[in-house]
């Protein structure tokens, strides 16, 4: 069985439910754990005082930044901070797959020095009609299965629930340049292919029952747009969306954005969105980004 430091950044949410539950399934293993939460300069003290509690938890530790100094800074300060061989990495706001999913992590069989477990979509459908990440995400399952996912190891990583060996974590790290929401672990994963370190993907996915409000998703979509705008050269042939820019003439899609994109958002952003207008919207924003400069083959 592998050793595991579990490491949980986490901004403005509360975590100590998964954490529960962690150490519920930690301690019945016959493994070295421990568990940390690093706060990333959390703007709601309610929550940070919630987690803070976790600190005083058995082999728990809990980090508080005084600033929020991004989503790749913080994994690598968890990586430099945790003792054991194995690091895995989970988002705050998801709940474990199964009461195996420790398990499943600690007994897998391979040789690899990477396993990405997966997202698996929760909640209630008929409570979340109107919700678009939930939509966006439910269409977007048949993608997430290991098998899926193993088409294209590299392009299908994400950071949501990943095991790393702390030594490749530590001579691969996230690029500290993301400041901001988004793309972290496309460009993480593309380091990976190019330093030759193999992913292995498995169906061990923790759940995403939590969905933020429409107004709150489309802001961090909008985010995301921002940042592949300004890692187009370090993202290309990595991001399909960018790929598609390229290939598409923008000017269409310029003139589009800009005589209907504020009645998209008001869509999107409401009680009744379309799925159907959201990448529409995302290609949108994106191409207007190069009004001023034009994108480069």
């Amino acid at each position: 069985m592998r050793d595991i430091s579990i490491l949980i950044p986490s901004y403005n949410y509360v975590c100590t439910s998964l954490v529960s539950e962690l150490r519920r399934q930690a301690s019945q293993l016959a493994i070295g754990y421990e568990i940390i939460v690093a706060d990333d300069g959390s703007s709601d003290t309610a929550c940070t005082e919630a987690n803070s509690k976790i600190g005083t938890w058995p082999q728990c530790r809990f980090i508080r930044m005084e600033k929020n100094i991004g989503r790749a800074a913080i994994r690598n300060m968890l990586a430099r901070e945790a003792s054991l061989e194995w690091l895995l990495f989970l988002d705050c706001d998801m709940e474990t797959g199964s009461s195996n999913f420790l398990h499943t992590y600690a007994t897998y069989d391979t040789d690899k020095d990477v396993l990405d477990g997966g997202i698996g979509i929760g909640g209630r459908q008929d409570m979340l009609h109107g919700n678009i990440r939930f939509l966006y995400e439910k269409k977007a399952s048949a993608r997430h299965s290991a098998e899926m996912r193993s088409l294209a190891p590299y392009k299908s990583f994400r950071t949501t629930n990943f095991m790393v060996r702390r030594s490749v974590m530590l001579a691969n790290p996230f690029d500290e340049r993301f400041l901001h929401y988004g793309y972290e672990d496309v460009l993480f994963g593309k380091h990976l292919q190019q330093n030759g370190i193999q992913i292995c993907h498995i169906d061990n996915p923790t759940v995403l029952t939590d969905y933020e409000s429409n107004e709150v998703f489309i802001a961090k979509t909008e985010e995301a747009m921002r940042t592949l705008y300004t890692f187009r050269d370090d993202l290309q042939g990595y991001s399909r969306l960018l790929d598609r820019a390229l290939r598409l003439p923008q000017w269409p899609f310029v003139v589009w954005h800009c005589l209907f994109g504020r009645w998209e958002r008001k869509n999107l952003t409401g009680s009744w969105p379309l799925l159907a207008l959201f990448d529409i919207y995302k290609i949108g924003y994106f191409v207007t980004l190069f009004r001023k400069q034009p994108l480069r083959q």
